[in-house]
């Protein structure tokens, strides 16, 4: 199962930094330097295809190798919007350079996203991993966001409320963002006046709203 930890946004400066909406409890684990991470949607460029006279048609050619000055001989450049005619195309997978808390914000620089234009390739696409790869909490108390999604929320009465759509990390609390049946949304604190119990093993949130909650 995919679990998303964040969401590309705007960039952030001239050197391909990006902006990060950060959707996970860890931020500081999930978006260490060196942290590869998938995307969604991300998909790397089909193989080019070899037109050079005489070869076998159809077959690939070996990848290009970098010459740019300096560079590590054999190395395999990064992809770039600055090729002529190839348009970037965001990659499977994103490997953190840097990482770092400015203003309430995660700012993150990627490998392989040396400028502004090619920062703003990647806004909207989301950053995943794999739950396997995700240690459960040690704390009874304590809850990955993929435990609480598609949980049903229901009143202390046994009330279908909606369900758990996703968690918004606020800076005061944790949110869930709750689906009503109708379509909308609502958003309560996950705080134990609010929410007293979450059963796993029952697939439900056990919810108490404040009159006017769920109005909101």
């Amino acid at each position: 199962m995919q679990l998303v930890v964040g969401r590309i946004g705007k960039p952030h400066g001239v050197r391909g930094e990006v902006t990060v909406e950060v959707r996970t409890d860890e931020p500081e684990a999930r978006f260490a330097p060196g942290t590869v991470l998938r995307t969604e949607p991300g998909a790397t460029p089909p193989p080019a295809r070899n037109t050079v006279p005489g070869a076998e048609p159809g077959a690939t050619p070996p990848p290009a190798r970098n010459t740019v000055p300096g560079a590590e001989p054999g190395a395999t450049p990064p992809p770039t919007s600055d090729e002529p005619g190839v348009q970037f195309r965001v990659p499977a997978e994103l490997t953190i350079e840097e990482a770092r808390f400015h203003q309430g914000r995660v700012l993150i620089a990627f490998e392989g996203i040396p400028d502004r234009n090619t920062a703003e390739a990647l806004r909207g696409t989301l950053l995943v991993v794999d739950s396997a790869d995700v240690t459960p909490p040690d704390d009874p108390e304590e809850f990955h966001d993929h435990q609480l999604v598609g949980l049903a929320v229901v009143t202390p009465a046994g009330e279908r409320l909606g369900e758990v759509a996703r968690i918004d990390h606020a800076p005061s609390s944790d949110l869930l963002v709750l689906r009503r049946p109708e379509g909308r949304t609502a958003l309560i604190p996950f705080v134990r006046a609010i929410v007293p119990e979450v059963d796993l093993a029952g697939g439900r949130v056990i919810v108490d709203p404040p009159a006017g909650l769920l109005d909101l």
